[in-house]
């Protein structure tokens, strides 16, 4: 792709993948119409009852290139938080947002860093798991890695305390998921004339309408017999007038 067809097509790219986003319960974007597809502002909520950051509304920001997907974009939050990976200007330090190939001194493979293969969901939802399961061996914030690793309960509870911050930027019409799980179908009415329907048209098997037609069939049956009879007896008299005659 030349350089004067990336633009178009990164930005197309971005439009597409806002769009399918958009559906997501676990980001909010405020402003449907974004002024700049190359600069993409939301929240990212955490909804998982074990995370330390479950509840929170973390307003980021996306910064998309030109020569997008083939570099990756930039990413921050736009909220303090304290956590092992996540620099204090909001920036993280997270392989896939590495550029492409693999880095000796850092000892990232290629598979570990960004490729064109990824997106800003496969992004968001790396950053999701980071958030649960920091990278401690090489920090961005070593005061919050060495909280995490021996003072777990003060580190949880600064995560609370960022979470209620944080939820001073959910606008006021817009409603907080607490689970991915759709809400279940209303329950239906009870509906009295389906019931008196149902009474009306009663299912029948092995009914009185059954046992008559046996009933018919029975008694055609002994009809056939007792003529069966009558014709046998006339056939028997038939037979003693003529021994009759011979004698």
């Amino acid at each position: 792709m030349s350089r004067a067809t990336a633009p178009t097509g990164a930005k197309t790219r971005l439009m597409s993948e806002m769009k399918g986003l958009q559906k997501e319960k676990w980001i909010n974007f405020e402003d449907d119409e974004q002024d700049n597809i190359l600069k993409w502002r939301f929240a990212l909520m955490v909804i998982n009852s074990d995370s330390a950051f479950n509840g929170g509304y973390f307003k980021a920001e996306f910064v998309f290139t030109d020569e997008y997907p083939y570099q990756p974009p930039k990413f921050r939050f736009l909220i303090p938080i304290n956590h092992p990976n996540i620099y204090p200007d909001g920036q993280l330090c997270i392989s896939i947002l590495h550029k492409p190939g693999e880095d000796i001194m850092s000892g990232e493979a290629a598979s570990e860093r960004w490729s064109p293969l990824q997106g800003a969901e496969s992004v968001l939802r790396s950053i999701l798991l980071l958030l649960d399961d920091p990278e401690i061996n090489s920090p961005a914030n070593v005061d919050a890695a060495v909280m995490y690793r021996d003072h777990r309960s003060e580190y949880i509870e600064k995560a609370h305390e960022t979470v209620e911050q944080s939820k001073k930027d959910i606008p006021a019409e817009f409603e907080m998921p607490t689970t991915f799980e759709a809400a279940p179908p209303p329950k239906p009415e009870n509906d009295d004339d389906f019931w008196a329907a149902s009474d009306e048209s009663e299912f029948d098997f092995g009914g009185s309408d059954t046992g008559e037609d046996d009933d018919d069939q029975e008694m055609d049956f002994e009809d056939e017999a007792g003529e069966e009879d009558e014709e046998q007896e006339a056939s028997d008299e038939d037979a003693e007038d003529v021994e009759d005659r011979h004698h």
